[in-house]
């Protein structure tokens, strides 16, 4: 016999060990999950009084129907459908090239300015998350057409290499965030409640970022020179080319916000709109396509694998009370909501550290939304400030994931310089959950207004 908490704290230690071994996070919640459900379920049976040959026994064959259940139930989730269509939208931008219509627009109105350029890789990114909903993929595909830029310019490489890191983790707010999907699915919320959350914040970030490196010129000019001035007709040409994609945009979050589309139906005509423009555009040859094809696939399985794991150990956290247990101790503490809120949010910041974003999102939900819940939070609110410490965690030492992406792309740029270049971008991201713990209508405008709709 063992006591239920110390088979979840043995679990969770055994899972992070499995994690500093290199173990792949969706493997390695899935096996916890699955030993823990039978050694719960077979103790539970001999403590009400079962022989432990026929508790053992019976506690596998649950552990394997919980595994069977959830696996199917994940796999057969209607609402799912929203990670392939959004991501396959993303691919087919990033291969037919709108992306680089996106940064030259971005460029053609921003780039005389001090930091201008920078500006304009964030706008850019801004405007790929909206297609993409990866911050992988905003990263890279920014990274590879504004850094050769920049550098011809000769911007600084921290601002340079940290607009493009911070920049890409845009993907992981703006809406179709691919985090807040798997967040909607964990905590039974609504999709689209939570894409039109998103909004907002997502706004008012790329505008922190942006007031983030005119702080940064204001400072030391020489990092950020000025750019080449466009004439009215330049700009005009270049938000032509890029008007199609922004349409795109635009009839996917405004369907959502209007409840002309929901967020599958939204996913579908945004990535059969993307892909017609593409077409028209004749810039996918059947090798892109191919390619496209490949890279939608891959990151869907490895998303579903994820939210399948997730389904399997979150149950197991369930059967140990551990979370519950957390929930009376910190409900307890003299520090007030605002106290545990900061306490989980410094938590997060230091797993942000060593741990992949939607690996700690899956890995931890177990544990804080009880907290949330216990204290009456908007699972809405609480869900975008979630993401958006998340994003910290992209662009933090020693693992910050989109640094390493910016890295590979200007391999001869020091890993550290690119690190002390996204110190301006991660204090505006500090001041963004500051905003919306002051004001939370900043995320709750727009789900509100649907529901008052």
């Amino acid at each position: 016999m063992i006591s239920m908490t110390l088979l979840g704290l043995l679990g969770l230690m055994i899972l992070f060990i499995l994690l500093a071994l290199r173990m792949p996070v969706a493997l390695s919640m899935l096996g916890v999950g699955f030993v823990g459900t039978a050694i719960a379920n077979a103790n539970k049976l001999i403590a009400a009084g079962m022989a432990s040959d026929q508790a053992w026994g019976r506690g596998w064959k649950i552990a394997y129907s919980n595994l069977a259940g959830e696996t199917f139930e994940a796999a057969s989730n209607f609402n799912l459908l929203v990670i392939p269509m959004f991501v396959l939208m993303g691919n087919l931008a990033g291969a037919s090239g709108m992306s680089n219509d996106l940064f030259k627009a971005a460029y053609r109105w921003m780039g005389h300015l001090r930091g201008g350029l920078a500006s304009a890789t964030i706008a850019a990114c801004a405007g790929f998350a909206a297609l993409s909903g990866s911050s992988l993929a905003s990263a890279v595909t920014m990274g590879r057409v504004a850094l050769p830029e920049m550098k011809r310019y000769g911007y600084a490489d921290g601002l340079a290499t940290g607009s493009v890191a911070a920049g890409g983790t845009l993907g992981f707010l703006i809406p179709p965030s691919a985090g807040m999907i798997i967040y909607a699915i964990l905590t039974d919320q609504s999709i689209g409640r939570l894409f039109m959350a998103g909004i907002f914040p997502g706004i008012i970030l790329t505008l922190l970022f942006i007031a983030a490196i005119h702080l940064v010129v204001a400072r030391c000019p020489e990092t950020g020179p000025r750019g080449e001035r466009s004439g009215t007709r330049e700009r005009m040409l270049s938000f032509i080319h890029a008007a199609p994609i922004l349409g795109v945009v635009l009839i996917t979050i405004g369907g959502m916000y209007t409840g002309f589309f929901t967020p599958v139906e939204a996913s579908s005509v945004g990535a059969f709109l993307t892909f017609v423009i593409a077409a028209a555009r004749r810039s996918l040859s059947r090798a892109a396509i191919r390619e496209v094809i490949l890279q939608t696939m891959s990151a869907t399985a490895t998303v579903f694998l994820i939210i399948i794991a997730a389904f399997v150990f979150i149950p197991f956290m369930a059967l140990t009370e551990l979370p519950a247990q957390l929930v009376t101790i910190l409900t307890s503490l003299p520090i007030g909501d605002l106290g545990v809120l900061l306490v989980i949010i410094a938590a997060y910041m230091i797993l942000g550290m060593f741990l992949e974003s939607i690996a700690m999102m899956v890995l931890t939900i177990p544990v804080v939304i009880p907290i949330a819940l216990g204290l009456n939070w908007d699972l809405i609110w609480f869900g975008i400030i979630l993401v958006i410490v998340l994003e910290m965690g992209m662009i933090s030492p020693p693992v910050g994931i989109n640094v390493f992406v910016v890295k590979s792309i200007v391999p001869e740029v020091p890993m550290g310089r690119i690190f002390r270049g996204i110190v301006p971008f991660w204090f505006a991201m500090a001041a963004m959950i500051g905003l919306l713990i002051l004001f939370p209508e900043i995320a709750l405008f727009l789900p509100q207004t649907i529901a008052g709709g």
